[in-house]
């Protein structure tokens, strides 16, 4: 993704949105650091995150100021809305905090009220430490849903990206059905997947491929493996794919030869849950209402404590190592569905002592008065020779 992927006036209106919550929050200044949200607001595809990176928003006429290590300067410059980007080592070894330093107070920010990001997985605990003794007291509050709560509803644009996804995805599960068979690689297969998704447009996914077959198939996230599948064979497959960005995934069961009842009875609550799931998501609808109509059907089966995972969260645009945006749809949710979201539906059900595991993943649109499935491949057990 890029500046250019969606209008100035979208890009113009995300960041009113920001400001606007920011002045809700009191704040003069908002260090933003998830990539996911840098992205939003500037288009930047950059691949920064990978060490020290942040966004520096005001809550005036500010420019979106960036600091990034030296070698995305030129991208940010080129290829996102940022006004004004600062780079940090390069060549050479640099303290990316005393940077922030240098550049915070060319900006002003020190002295002002500030809300500091601290996304998993994508701040160093050091620079965490090392931003809160800058900013001191300053610091009010740690604002890290305040850009993930606004891009949870999607807008038309972002709708349609992810609907190209969607329609991606059906594609590369169209790959793995033709050639399931005993003998192939679970690698093999998977190669299939990501051939067919890079050839037809898709970027690569946040997150690597799920699957997993046989003796395996009670991992809830298994990577593939050489092993060659065989004739009885279970299996769970899942992946996403992306376009601009942003992601849809897709998962479904398989069996090599004729299923076993148990195999069959697994799959068919797995898909009881997730149609009692969509039945009830809906605009307005509390994000634990879907999750306890899928637990219900689970717990009715015998098989709570089988429930590995939440039962689905809120889709977005993804970089390494996960798609999900922090609504979940699972006990404690303080979330509300809104019109406009796009969720996963997956609730699970992984048996260790049974060795056997189902998942069925798809995205629905919450809409005014329901749920649009966005994947165009069946949902039954998929049978292979």
């Amino acid at each position: 993704m890029s500046k250019h992927d969606f209008t100035a006036a979208e890009f113009a209106g995300r960041l009113a949105r920001v400001r606007a919550a920011m002045a809700a929050d009191d704040l003069d200044w908002l260090v933003a650091v998830h990539p996911a949200s840098i992205h939003w607001l500037t288009g930047s595809d950059a691949k920064s995150y990978q060490e020290f990176q942040c966004l520096l928003v005001g809550a005036r006429e500010e420019p979106l100021v960036v600091l990034t290590r030296q070698g995305e300067v030129h991208e940010f410059e080129t290829d996102s809305a940022a006004g004004d980007v600062h780079g940090f080592g390069g060549g050479e070894n640099e303290d990316p905090i005393a940077a922030f330093t240098g550049v915070a107070r060319r900006h002003g920010v020190l002295g002002r009220r500030v809300g500091l990001e601290v996304p998993a997985y994508y701040l160093h605990p050091h620079h965490y430490l090392g931003l809160r003794a800058i900013i001191g007291d300053a610091l009010v509050t740690e604002a890290t849903e305040l850009i993930a709560g606004l891009k949870l509803v999607k807008s038309p644009a972002e709708i349609g990206y992810i609907r190209r996804a969607a329609a991606l995805a059906d594609l590369g599960m169209q790959r793995f059905a033709g050639e399931l068979a005993a003998g192939a690689s679970e690698l093999a297969l998977a190669g299939g997947i990501h051939e067919t998704l890079m050839r037809n447009g898709s970027g690569i996914a946040a997150s690597p491929i799920n699957l997993v077959s046989g003796p395996r198939s009670a991992y809830s996230h298994g990577a593939p493996t050489a092993r060659r599948l065989e004739h009885g064979d279970f299996g769970n497959i899942e992946f996403g794919a992306t376009f601009n960005r942003y992601t849809a995934t897709i998962g479904r069961n398989f069996a090599l030869g004729k299923p076993t009842p148990r195999m069959v009875e697994l799959h068919d609550i797995v898909l009881r849950a997730s149609d009692a799931m969509i039945a009830v998501i809906r605009d307005g609808v509390r994000a634990t209402v879907p999750h306890q109509a899928a637990r219900a059907v689970i717990g009715e089966a015998g098989l709570e404590s089988c429930r590995v995972h939440t039962s689905g969260y809120a889709l977005g645009p993804g970089f390494p190592p996960s798609w999900a945006e922090p609504l979940h749809m699972i006990g404690d949710s303080p979330h509300v569905l809104k019109a406009g979201m796009v969720v996963t539906v997956e609730p699970p059900v992984f048996i260790g002592a049974e060795g056997l595991g189902a998942r069925i993943i798809d995205n629905v649109l919450v809409t005014p008065t329901g749920a649009e499935v966005l994947a165009r491949t069946p949902r039954d057990l998929i049978v292979a020779g």
